[in-house]
């Protein structure tokens, strides 16, 4: 018996070692737009600031640099965590590492959101993609390309409107995950979705139901996420690790995809 539990032992020693995946070979690919006074914002929300501290040559003889920065938890490539949308829900230090981390599907809708800017990415979306490529499981992360990211940080082309303020929120065009997409992927119980637009729900939308429907079941959200076109439907590592504000309902984040050698 004890020698029939080794064996075992071994084997699931060995399952796990070859399913490590190799993160010193392959290739990586950042998906997050830098922070700057460019950065992408909703138009109520503070934008990003940086003030020089110093920066140059000090007495002692050596160069010295120091900034303070400051801006809104929402706005450049960010985290939405789940108590942004659902009260008790995970706070963006509450949100696991584990659900940061997970294998990547990237469902492409370029073409639709090419010719509608107020596209929603439907369940029948997320199906086709699913016949194709087989069903998303537990624990994926889903990034939804619509080929918005080129157009960032271009505030205009990118999100409808570059106006800023209260009055601006109703002229924002931009795709986003239709309802009936954001049920389904509930039911996949994946860790996350991501998307390249300024919010989860798209420009028009008027009562935030996909960020309510995700994130009342604790899936974080990804936003205004930089250029996937070079990701593979599947086959990648997403690695997405904000900024751990304490309470906090969101942050920056710096997100990036490996691809292992095929």
């Amino acid at each position: 018996m004890r020698n029939i539990s080794l064996i075992a032992a071994t084997v699931c020693l060995s399952a796990t070692v070859a399913m490590a995946q190799d993160f010193t070979a392959g290739t990586w690919i950042d998906l997050t737009h830098s922070f700057n006074a460019e950065s992408v914002y909703w138009p109520t929300a503070d934008t990003f600031e940086q003030t020089e501290v110093f920066a140059g040559e000090t007495e002692g003889g050596y160069y010295y640099s120091a900034y303070n920065f400051a801006a809104s938890e929402h706005g450049g490539t960010h985290l939405d965590a789940p108590v942004h949308f659902a009260e008790g829900a995970l706070s963006a230090d509450q949100v696991p590492i584990s659900q940061l981390v997970g294998p990547g599907f990237v469902i492409d809708v370029t073409k639709q959101a090419a010719s509608d800017v107020d596209y929603l990415v439907t369940a029948d979306d997320i199906r086709a993609f699913e016949a194709e490529h087989g069903t998303i499981p537990a624990g994926a992360i889903v990034l939804l390309n619509t080929g918005r990211a080129g157009l960032y940080p271009d505030r205009e082309s990118y999100m409808g409107t570059a106006e800023r303020g209260d009055d601006a929120v109703a002229k924002l065009h931009f795709p986003g995950l239709g309802v009936d997409g954001a049920e389904l992927l509930v039911e996949r119980k994946i860790n996350a979705v991501g998307l390249d637009t300024p919010s989860i729900d798209f420009g028009q939308s008027g009562d935030f139901a996909t960020h309510v429907m995700l994130m009342t079941n604790n899936i974080a959200a990804f936003e205004n996420v930089a250029d996937m076109s070079a990701l593979p439907p599947t086959g990648s590592t997403i690695i997405a690790l904000p900024m751990k504000i304490e309470g906090g309902s969101g942050g920056p984040l710096r997100i990036v995809a490996h691809i292992g050698d095929q």
